[in-house]
C-alpha cells in the first residue's frame, strides 16, 4: 500500500517538473515605436599625411645679437666695439644675408642657412675687403654683388653647393676659395684680369679635364698656390701660370706627366700627386729633376722605380707604390766615393719614405752614403 503511494507521488512530481520546462516564454507586445537598427561602426577615413616639412621651414629660428653700440648693426649680427670695422653675423641661423653697414670691411657670415647671394645687401658695403661665406648652402651668387664690393681682397666660398666658379670677380682679389663645393664649370673669362690672385683653391668638386681648359687660368700671372685635389682630372692641367710655387693634384685621376711639364716653373717648391694612376711609363725619368723643388709627394700611384730628382729636394714620399728595390748609385748626384768638401753638393734629402713598397729593411748602404742627411726614413 506504501509502496504505490510512493511510486504515485514520484510520477506526479515528474509530471509537474516537465510541465515548467515547457512552457514558452510570452512574447512581449508591440511598443508603437519604429524598430531601429544600429549602424554598423565604420572607421573615418584619415586624410593623408602632408609631405615633410621643405627647408628653410624647417631650419631653427635666427639668434639675435646683444645691443649694440652702433644703429646700423643688423640685430642678427655682433659688432663689437673694439673692431668697429667687423661684422660677426657667423653661426646664426640666418637665411638670407642682412643689410650691410658702410663701415664694414671685414664680413663674417660662415655657418648660416644662406641659399642665395644677392646684391642688394651690399648696396652700401664699398669697403668691404674680406668676406668668409663658407659652410652655407649656396647654389647661386649674383654677379652683381662684386658690382659693390670692387675692392675686395680675400672671398671664402667654400662648403656650399655651387654648380660653377663666380662670374665678375674683382680683378682686385688675393685669395679665392671654392673647395668643396659641386662646381664642374669654369666659366669663359671667369678669371679674367685678375693679376692679383695668389692663391685658388678648388679642390673637393667635380672638374674634368674639358673644363679646365687651356686658357681657363691664363691671366693668373702670381698665383702661388693651385689646389686642384679631389677632382676628376686625367690630364696634368694646361696653362698653369709659371709663377706657381704650389701645385696639389691629389685624387685625380692623372696617368701621364709630359716630359717638359715642369721646365717653365723656375718657383715651384711644392707638388702632390698622391692618390693618382702614375705609373713609370708616365714619369719620365728626369721630369722632377728641378732644383727649386723642394717637398715632392707620389704616394699611392704605381710606380716600381725611385724617380730622378734634384739634389735640392728635401722631402720625399713614395709610399704604397709598387717598388722592389731602391739603388743610391743610380740615385745619388755624385761619386758616392768622392770626398766632398763642399756640404752645398750633397743632397739634401732629410725625409724619405717608402712604406707600403715591396721593401724590406735595412736600408741600402749606398743610400746613407749618398744621401747624408736623411733624418727620418720610413720604410
Amino acid at each position: 500500500m506504501k509502496a504505490g503511494v510512493g511510486l504515485i507521488f514520484s510520477l506526479l512530481l515528474l509530471f509537474l517538473m516537465g510541465a515548467v520546462f515547457t512552457q514558452r516564454t510570452p512574447q512581449r507586445k508591440p511598443s508603437g515605436r519604429l524598430a531601429t537598427t544600429r549602424k554598423p561602426f565604420v572607421p573615418k577615413r584619415v586624410a593623408p599625411a602632408g609631405p615633410e616639412p621643405q627647408e628653410p621651414t624647417d631650419f631653427p629660428p635666427p639668434i639675435l645679437g646683444p645691443p649694440s653700440i652702433f644703429s646700423d648693426c643688423p640685430r642678427e649680427c655682433l659688432c663689437h666695439p673694439s673692431y668697429p670695422n667687423s661684422l660677426n653675423c657667423e653661426n646664426r641661423n640666418l637665411r638670407v644675408v642682412p643689410v650691410i653697414p658702410l663701415r664694414t670691411h671685414y664680413l663674417y657670415l660662415q655657418n648660416n642657412y644662406i641659399s642665395q647671394l644677392t646684391a642688394e645687401p651690399f648696396n652700401n658695403a664699398t669697403e668691404v675687403r674680406w668676406v668668409n661665406l663658407a659652410n652655407n648652402r649656396i647654389k647661386r651668387i649674383d654677379k652683381q654683388v662684386f658690382e659693390k664690393i670692387p675692392g675686395l681682397l680675400y672671398f671664402y666660398a667654400q662648403r656650399n653647393q655651387l654648380n660653377e666658379v663666380p662670374s665678375g670677380l674683382p680683378t682686385s682679389l688675393e685669395q679665392l676659395r671654392l673647395d668643396r663645393n659641386h662646381i664642374s664649370k669654369i666659366p669663359a673669362g671667369a678669371f679674367s684680369k685678375m693679376g692679383n690672385l695668389t692663391l685658388l683653391d678648388l679642390h673637393y668638386n667635380q672638374l674634368n679635364d674639358g673644363a679646365l681648359g687651356k686658357n681657363a687660368l691664363k691671366d693668373l700671372k702670381n698665383l702661388m698656390q693651385l689646389n686642384l685635389a679631389h677632382n676628376t682630372l686625367k690630364k696634368m692641367p694646361a696653362g698653369v701660370p709659371n709663377s706657381l710655387i704650389q701645385l696639389f693634384l691629389d685624387k685625380n685621376r692623372i696617368d701621364d706627366i709630359p716630359k717638359d711639364y715642369f721646365k717653365d716653373f723656375p718657383h715651384l717648391a711644392f707638388v702632390r700627386l698622391n692618390y693618382n694612376q702614375l705609373s713609370d711609363k708616365g714619369v719620365p725619368k728626369a721630369v722632377f729633376n728641378m732644383s727649386s723643388l723642394l717637398d715632392l709627394q707620389l704616394a699611392h700611384n704605381q710606380l716600381t722605380v725611385v724617380p730622378l730628382f734634384n739634389n735640392h729636394l728635401e722631402h720625399l714620399h713614395l709610399n704604397h707604390n709598387s717598388i722592389e728595390s731602391i739603388n743610391g748609385t743610380e740615385l745619388c748626384p755624385f761619386s758616392i766615393t768622392a770626398d766632398l768638401n763642399d756640404n752645398s753638393l750633397v743632397p739634401r734629402l732629410r725625409y724619405l719614405r717608402l712604406d707600403g713598397n715591396h721593401l724590406h729593411p735595412p736600408i741600402p748602404m749606398d743610400v746613407v752614403m749618398c744621401f747624408r742627411n736623411l733624418h727620418s726614413v720610413v720604410i
